[in-house]
């Protein structure tokens, strides 16, 4: 059974390299716009990070206790506008299962848990950007339930 909780100081090794295999799945679907390998946060970053309540970090460890996926979040408020509503989100910022242990439920896991988090803090909803060339993590986030917000489009020049 896959535990889910808050990250600590001591996941911040295995953490960078989950992080490490996020950047790989970006670089090989776009490496016009990601290097490879390489992470988004350093140590230093993450355990600011980790320390923020803004900014919740869960991760999911296997029944050894070996971190296998981990959840990053932001907490974000759109203040009313003319035109928008005054709504608070959970947006995850960064979602990764270890590429050894995909299809095991895992990545549900952190996701349930996302969403129960988001529940107890009174969030609106929860949002997340997903990369076109990333299609396995499309179809997860669909089979979750997730439904486009607004689509992002480019042209290459």
């Amino acid at each position: 059974m896959n535990k889910v909780r808050r990250a600590a100081e001591n996941d911040i090794d295995r953490i960078l390299e989950l992080l490490v295999q996020v950047d790989m799945v970006h670089h090989n679907g776009r490496p016009d716009l990601f290097k490879g390998p390489a992470t988004k946060y350093n140590a230093e970053e993450l355990k600011a990070i980790i320390g923020d309540e803004k900014t919740p970090v869960f991760v999911c460890e296997d029944e050894d206790g070996r971190v296998i996926g981990h959840a990053f979040c932001i907490h974000k408020y759109q203040k009313e506008d003319s035109v928008m509503t005054s709504i608070s989100t959970l947006y995850i910022d960064d979602i990764c299962v270890d590429e050894t242990s995909r299809g095991e439920g895992v990545g549900r896991s952190l996701y349930d848990h996302v969403l129960e988090y988001a529940r107890e803090h009174k969030f609106y909803n929860v949002t997340l950007n997903v990369w076109s060339c990333n299609p396995g993590a499309m179809k997860f986030y669909e089979t979750m339930g997730m439904k486009a917000q607004k689509v992002v489009m480019e042209t290459i020049l």
